[in-house]
């Protein structure tokens, strides 16, 4: 244990933000550089050592934290990472993105703060990039099998790195311009700068992983020449359909997806262009949707330099302490304000968009709701609610509904679909198609990185398996077992 009275003597501290003022003038993070260091140790020292670490149980990647935390109280770093690693091939990713789940289980959350599990890791993770201690693994020999994963997210890229680790050739293809999927552009630079895929990615090329970039499958290269090309085939495409508000008005120019606007905001971010074709500027901005990709775009807009900003959810608002319903150690829905809302703007709950007005050059000026309520279980509209908003800009960030089909990808490997639209798997990973494996979105549905990294491992592992007919690569969690999902 790391510190036995800690949880009694240390309050919770969390990592520093920067001014708004200060860093709505940039992209870079909206923390204060090494406010962590400091304090890391002592709150890693509240810590329990729980003997029943429900912490496990609230991470899908089943993540040693009691472990880590006390190799970070006792500021041996080295080891920290090893234990961090152990389980997770990307921390400085879910350290900076993932709502940590294992937060909202940790024993001492029932009735104090929760160890800050999160900038724990972060911080662990950031010590040892800093030390040297990440370097690349490649294998001992290699396997002759090869395979092609198809998506460079965080599954499609743990996959990878774990079947380059156990010995075999592997392509990661992608079909956007560089390598990490919605990691490199439907994350913004302020939320995690992408310095921290760039390394990873060197670190996986000095192992042996080939990255293609530029290259759909299905459009590209047909299904068939890649099951003819590889052993092996992992399909962590993402689920890439966002799902769309069919209004009147909803063709009128300014009304974007917001996977159309915030990649364009990354690109100029990467230099590719010196003002993104999709802006805020001066604009009176209207985000529909609640979730973190809508605080995305909150974000983003304000460093546009946005006349307004209103983000529209159309459920209630949630409450700031954990619902009756929703009891320790469950993942609860909680009020969350983030850096972009700590930044401005105005958020609307219960409401729902009727319609959309715009001008005689068809460019949207205006958007009408009306505010919604549950009655027996149905959402109704409450009469004489109804009101106008300007939007100039309008993004859809009301979540994703599946795999991307069109490309041909579905329909040229011959998968099956499960009831929700996603590409149906076994609990080894492997769909009805010889051969072929699923991990991520595609096959679980819109979810948490830190599944997405779990599963990416865990189809590794299948894959490693099928090819070789055992496998001792890490198996975290089965898509059946229910009583880890968040």
């Amino acid at each position: 244990m790391a510190d036995p009275k800690g949880f009694l003597t240390t309050p919770r501290e969390t990592a520093c933000s920067r001014p708004v003022a200060e860093r709505l003038k940039d992209w870079n993070e909206v923390y204060v550089p090494g406010s962590l260091l400091p304090i890391i140790s002592k709150q890693a020292g509240r810590c329990m050592d729980c003997g029943i670490p429900f912490c496990h149980n609230g991470c899908p990647l089943g993540n040693l934290i009691p472990e880590w935390n006390d190799f970070a109280y006792r500021e041996d770093w080295t080891a920290a990472s090893e234990r961090l690693h152990a389980t997770n091939n990307f921390p400085e990713f879910t350290g900076r993105l993932c709502p940590a789940p294992c937060e909202s289980a940790c024993v001492l959350g029932i009735n104090q703060p929760a160890v800050t599990i999160k900038n724990v890791e972060v911080s662990i993770i950031d010590k040892a990039w800093d030390n040297g201690d990440v370097t690349p693994q490649p294998p001992d020999r290699l396997s002759g099998k090869t395979v092609a994963v198809i998506g460079s997210g965080p599954a499609g890229l743990a996959a990878a790195q774990q079947l380059t680790r156990a010995g075999h050739t592997v392509a990661v293809f992608e079909r956007a311009d560089r390598i990490g999927g919605l990691l490199r552009y439907g994350i913004p630079e302020f939320k995690m700068e992408k310095v921290h895929i760039n390394r990873r990615i060197e670190q996986m090329r000095a192992e042996g992983t080939k990255f293609r970039t530029g290259v759909e499958i299905g459009r590209d290269i047909p299904a068939d020449g890649l099951r003819r090309r590889y052993d092996a085939v992992v399909i962590a495409a993402g689920a890439t359909v966002s799902r769309d508000l069919p209004v009147p008005g909803r063709d009128l120019n300014g009304i974007h997806f917001a996977m159309e606007y915030l990649p364009l905001a990354n690109k100029v971010q990467e230099g590719d262009f010196v003002a993104p074709p999709i802006t805020a500027a001066g604009k009176h901005v209207v985000v529909i949707g609640g979730g973190d990709t809508g605080a995305d775009c909150v974000g983003t807009a304000h460093r546009q330099g946005a006349a307004s900003v209103t983000q529209l959810e159309i459920m209630p608002r949630p409450s700031e302490d954990r619902p009756t319903g929703q009891p320790w150690p469950t993942f609860p829905m909680l009020y969350k304000v983030t850096s972009a809302h700590e930044e401005g703007g105005e958020r609307i709950y219960s409401v729902s968009t009727t319609h959309f007005e715009g001008d005689e050059d068809g460019n949207v000026q205006s958007l009408h709701l009306v505010e919604v309520a549950f009655e027996d279980g149905k959402l109704v509209q409450k009469e004489g609610t109804e009101r106008v908003i300007p939007a100039q800009l309008v993004t859809l960030a009301m979540g994703f509904t599946g795999t991307d089909q069109a490309n041909g990808l579905v329909e040229q490997f011959g998968l099956e679909l499960d009831a929700r639209g996603n590409v149906a798997r076994d609990a080894s990973y492997a769909t009805n198609v010889d051969g072929v494996f699923v991990a991520g979105d595609a096959g679980r549905g819109q979810s948490l990185i830190v599944w997405a990294i779990a599963e990416g491992r865990s189809a590794a592992r299948g894959v490693d398996r099928f090819l070789t007919g055992a496998s001792t690569l890490p198996y975290p969690v089965k898509p059946t077992d229910r009583s880890l999902m968040v």
